[in-house]
């Protein structure tokens, strides 16, 4: 809505301009019926206030008070309050208007509390709190909708945001412990992996808070982490990383597909083998990212004693919690086994 007619939002301007609107077109359809604008202007400006009285009457006061748990009693209640409010009409307009009862049924004679009278006057004013009701619910409930879908994405940006402060201290705690070993070493090495540990910090601390970071950043952040696995397995470690497709302007969410090298790394580098074959594949296709990563299984199922689960199994369980909020259905998680092999597949659409 543009800046200059903000005034629109207040309620105090909605209600004018429903009444308003209201009015006008009763006065015109009634100053029609009879060929009497002057006794139709009267006539509604009499009964005006009245609609008013019992509109409020009811949305404010009856409805907060006995919707939902005592309905019998607000039937009763404002079926009475509209027959007062008819009353006091018909009264108002003999006084105020004209002496004619019931001018539009074309009668002479007739009671000033005609059956048939009090029950179109009767019928009017329910149809006015009708009207009125259906547009307070209306609004009530597009501002519930509204209100509801800004908590489910207040609580999914909170659930994210949660996620990804588990994921920083568990990925610290990985890089670390493969500089500790190079330092147990006294590698030359060292300074190096500083280097490296520290660009990794940086995108984590950093880029990490942001929803979306460059596919080409979340790239670098893998090679940067490679880099510190290849000095800490030296030639046993075999990496085939393999990129294809325009990586090139797509968007992804920070620390998304690292836990899943990592989740490679633990069991990978646990066989008994003299070389560590670990194969990663990402691919750019008609804005569908396909991930891979494949290695070979421990010889022997790996005992849990809660320790290793609590060190390690973070990273994983929030990856799938984060793929979940972010994409939904969208997204396809396929984790194969062999007798000798992992190999995860992880497909999204990509920005």
């Amino acid at each position: 809505m543009p800046a200059y007619l903000g005034f629109l939002k207040k309620p105090f301007i909605q209600h004018s301009l429903f009444w308003g609107a209201y009015f006008c077109i009763n006065w015109l359809r009634w100053g029609s019926y009879f060929d009497d604008y002057t006794y139709s202007f009267e006539s509604n400006l009499v009964e005006f206030p009245l609609h008013l009285a019992i509109v409020y009457f009811n949305i404010y006061f009856l409805m907060p008070r006995l919707i939902p748990k005592r309905v019998f009693w607000y039937i009763i209640l404002l079926a009475l309050s509209i027959l007062g409010i008819v009353i006091i009409r018909i009264i108002l307009n003999y006084f105020l208007v004209t002496t004619d009862i019931y001018k539009e049924s074309n009668l002479e004679h007739t009671d000033l509390f005609d059956f048939n009278y009090v029950l179109a006057a009767y019928i009017g004013q329910v149809y006015v709190v009708a009207i009125a009701m259906a547009v307070k619910m209306t609004i009530d409930w597009i501002a519930y909708k509204n209100k509801a879908s800004e908590l489910v994405k207040t609580n999914l940006e909170t659930e994210l945001a949660f996620l990804k402060s588990q994921i920083q201290p568990h990925f610290f705690f990985n890089t670390l412990n493969n500089l500790y070993s190079l330092t147990l070493d006294k590698s030359d090495k060292a300074p190096y992996t500083v280097l490296k540990l520290s660009e990794l910090m940086s995108y984590v601390i950093y880029d990490a808070k942001q929803k979306r970071v460059p596919l080409i950043n979340e790239v670098q952040h893998i090679q940067n982490y490679l880099d510190l696995e290849m000095l800490r397995y030296g030639d046993r470690l075999e990496i085939d990383l393999a990129i294809s497709g325009d990586i090139e302007g797509k968007v992804i969410p920070p620390v998304l597909l690292l836990p899943f090298i990592e989740n490679s790394f633990k069991h990978g580098t646990k066989v008994d083998s003299e070389l560590i074959p670990i194969d990663i594949s990402l691919d750019v296709t008609d804005n569908i990212l396909t991930f891979s990563t494949e290695n070979l299984k421990p010889d022997e199922i790996l005992l849990d004693n809660g320790l290793e689960t609590h060190k390690h199994g973070v990273g994983m369980t929030n990856t799938k919690r984060r793929l979940n909020l972010v994409y939904g259905h969208t997204h396809s998680l396929e984790v194969m086994e062999t007798a000798d092999k992992y190999k995860v597949i992880l497909t999204i659409p990509i920005d």
